[in-house]
Formats: C-alpha cells, structure tokens, sequence
C-alpha cells in the first residue's frame, strides 16, 4: 500500500491536517503499534500524520496536583523518571514490561493508550491513579476521564482529527503505595495473559485500609475497576483475610474469554491470585516507607 507521510511543526497544524483528511488520516510516534497494523492489512491509512517531533508532547512534569506525561513520552523515560521510583512504582512496573529495550526506547505513552488493546500494561497502573487525558481537536479541548476513554478493544472516545496531549493524574495520599503483576506465558515480551494494578492507602497506623484502587488487564474487553473489590477493603484491617476477599470479587467482576493463552477459568483464577499479591506489595511497601 502506499501512503502520504505529512510532519507538522505544531500542534495546530497536525489537528488542521487530520481535519483536512478525515477518516484516511492517522497520527503516528513510535509507530510500534500503527506499523504493525499496517502491514497486518487491518487499516490503510492514505495519510500518516507524523507528530514524533512536536514540541511539548514528551516528557513528565511535576503539577500543582500531581503530574502530567506526555504522550509522545516512551517507557524507557517511565522506568528511569526518579519520582515513579517510590510510591507510585507501579508504573515503572508496568514500564519495564512492554516489549523489550528496543520497543520501549521508542513505543510511546499515548500510542499505546489510543490503541486500547485490552492487554496494555500500562493502563491498569494509570486507572488505579485515576488518570485523566488531555485532548486536542478540531472542535477544541476537553478533558477525559482515561476509564471512560477506552470504550472497547480497539475503540476509544477520541472524534475525528482529535489526538491526546497529556496524561494527568493526583499525587498519592500519605501512607499510600502502589503496585502491578503481569502474567504471561514467558517472563519477557510477551502479551498479558492477565495483569493487575493495585494502589492501597492506610490508617496512620499502617493497619487498617482507607481506601483502595484496582484494575485488572486482559480479563474483559477493557481494563476494568472492580468496583465492589475496592469497596470491600474500606475499612478493613490490612492483611491476608481483606486482600484475598478483594481478589475473590475482582475475580467475579471480570469477564475472560479462553484463548490459545489461557482458558477463562484460568484467568479468573490469576486475576485472584494477583489482586491479592498486588495488595500484599502495596501493604509491604508502605511499612518499608514508615520511619
């Protein structure tokens, strides 16, 4: 197939252009997961609207609330960010496990978010910190909530021309950590068989929960929050009982369907056993982090 390959210099001028060419049109960075869909013949784009180079769309920054990644930021620059080394190591976690060096030296945050693949590691991590993106579009700005963006494998909320600008979301509360188990087939490169995230806060005690937040990958057609999982934990006294408790209802909230990777009993089965040891590391961390 053949195609135009266009390189704005703006911001303005890559909305401009994907309004220009509507539906032909698609944006591409790092191109890890739009090439491949390419030469799979699954779409044929006739214009390619390189932004890899746009100013201000790289990069972590540190907010008044929280912080903000860009999304032509890749997960090499995740990994190694100092700030992600500490509570919120879930990302980092979650960083280190997409692709090999190669791909993560050049995938990029927000390419790997619009491609809303139900197995995308990095998804769970940013719903469990309640994550919100930034959009830029013809019709203007707006902000999205990242659990209502993603609205079906390989279906997002973005309209005609629109692109992500950034992903946001608060800094943790005290006596907070966070956590993310993958599980595959082999230990690198591969796709999620399942993967969890879980981000926990305790009482000043460091004993009993406050509140917790979890997200489960590659068990349903989107990353899903289980909701009553998380509610059963408020509250609770921090320990084996309340987070196996948590994984048996996370258990019940997903919906896996059995493949050439795992039966959906399986799956079930791992969502779990790794809602249960997401918490157990999030507990631990927390008590490792108290003076």
């Amino acid at each position: 197939m053949s195609f135009d390959l266009h390189r704005p210099s703006s911001l303005a001028e890559a909305v401009a252009l994907a309004g220009l060419f509507g539906p032909g049109a698609r944006f591409i960075a790092g191109g890890t997961d739009v090439v491949i869909q390419i030469n799979r013949g699954k779409i044929a784009p006739a214009h390619l609207i390189d932004i890899s180079l746009l100013p201000g769309l790289a990069g972590i920054a540190a907010t008044a609330e929280g912080y903000a990644i860009g999304p032509l930021t890749t997960y090499r620059t995740i990994e190694r960010h100092a700030a992600f080394q500490g509570p919120l190591s879930a990302l980092v976690e979650a960083a280190a496990v997409v692709g090999g060096h190669q791909v993560r030296n050049i995938a990029t945050v927000g390419g790997n978010i619009v491609n809303a693949s139900p197995a995308a590691d990095f998804v769970p991590p940013l719903l469990t910190l309640d994550a919100v993106l930034d959009i830029a579009g013809p019709q203007g700005d707006r902000t999205v909530a990242l659990r209502d963006f993603i609205t079906g494998p390989g279906k997002t909320s973005l309209g005609a021309g629109e692109l992500v600008t950034a992903i946001r979301f608060a800094r943790l509360a005290a006596n907070s950590a966070t956590a993310f188990f993958k599980e595959g087939r082999r230990k690198a490169m591969e796709i999620s068989v399942v993967c969890v995230a879980a981000s926990l806060t305790l009482d000043a005690s460091g004993t009993r929960c406050v509140s917790a937040r979890l997200a489960v990958g590659a068990a349903g057609p989107t990353a899903l929050r289980p909701e009553r999982a998380e509610a059963s934990l408020a509250g609770q006294a921090a320990g084996l009982t309340s987070f196996r408790d948590a994984g048996r209802l996370a258990a019940e909230a997903s919906s896996p369907i059995s493949d050439v990777r795992a039966s959906a009993d399986h799956r079930r089965h791992l969502v779990a056993v790794l809602v249960e040891r997401a918490l157990t590391r999030c507990a631990e961390r927390i008590a490792g982090a108290r003076p």
